[in-house]
């Protein structure tokens, strides 16, 4: 199979290079599909590709570049499936999950907790905010944002103002969060991939932080997830409509489990890490089985 990979990075980005070497070993191949670099066609009453060539050779199609993805690559992931070719993660999970407050709302539909939330576009929601999460601190999140970043710890008016002037766009608005202190908590993501959790790390925030993410702390290790936690992940990805998801939950003192994000094109280097799993070859595989020769 020819498998295609939508990303801005090059074959040494992590998840790229194992991927390609997964599919090597079991006679297969990535092509990078850079979405800025192949522009899609209407001609003649059919869709097609200008741009680097051997697109329409392709036999599947990994969406991957990530929480920053804009109109322009949705246009690209929308052409390819109407040229025919799988995604696997289709445009409107990937519409879904890039915001995280349409992605809440929709965990929240089907009866999935998640931390209490308010979304805002303005600084008088923004108080409103405040005082129904019961005061501060309060955590504030981008509607988009990857690996930690666009996450703020609001503790004072002050934070409140600079947060407001630097960080509020009302056409976007922001996510205000209660706070869970890092003390007693716990941080999973878990790898869904094909409706079975293949593996599952906990994460902690690097000292002084309160954000725990492998790109920021570079720690990781490996979670034995229990049945209510896997549960959680698989419905959660089941909910969005993801083939392929990381799933981050976090649990408090009191055992309570909530999925704060569902992440489509998750990377894997710190579950190899943690778990010493190979990740990249059972994501080949399952994009082999499923849509290999024509299944879907």
């Amino acid at each position: 199979m020819n498998i295609g990979i939508i990303t801005v990075r090059d074959r040494n980005y992590h998840p790229n290079r194992r991927l390609a070497e997964a599919a090597s070993e079991q006679g297969h191949r990535v092509t990078l599909v850079h979405p800025y670099r192949v522009w899609p066609v209407l001609e003649r009453g059919r869709p097609t590709l200008v741009g680097h060539s051997g697109m329409d050779a392709l036999d599947v199609v990994l969406p991957r570049q990530g929480a920053t993805i804009g109109d322009s690559c949705l246009a690209l992931i929308r052409h390819f499936s109407l040229m025919g070719i799988p995604l696997v993660n289709d445009l409107d999970s990937i519409r879904l999950t890039k915001n995280k407050f349409l992605t809440l709302q929709t965990l929240t539909g089907a009866r999935i907790e998640v931390p209490e939330t308010v979304f805002i576009n303005s600084s008088e929601g923004f108080q409103e905010a405040i005082e129904r999460l019961g005061g501060y601190p309060v955590v504030v999140k981008q509607i988009s944002g990857r690996q930690g970043e666009g996450i703020i710890l609001v503790e004072t008016n002050d934070d409140v103002e600079s947060v407001t002037r630097d960080h509020l766009d009302r056409r976007k608005g922001l996510l205000v969060q209660s706070f869970i202190p890092p003390a007693g908590r716990q941080d999973i993501r878990v790898l869904v991939v094909g409706g079975k959790a293949i593996g599952a790390m906990e994460l902690r925030p690097k000292e002084g932080d309160f954000r725990a993410n492998f790109h920021l702390s570079k720690e990781s290790r490996f979670k034995d997830l229990s049945p209510e936690q896997e549960k959680i992940a698989l419905n959660a990805a089941s909910a969005v409509g993801l083939e392929i998801a990381g799933v981050d939950l976090i649990v408090d003192k009191k055992d309570r489990v909530s999925v704060i994000e569902v992440n489509y094109s998750p990377g894997f280097n710190g579950l190899e890490v943690a778990t010493g799993l190979d990740i990249a070859i059972r994501i080949v595989k399952y994009v082999v089985s499923t849509y290999g020769s024509g299944k879907k």
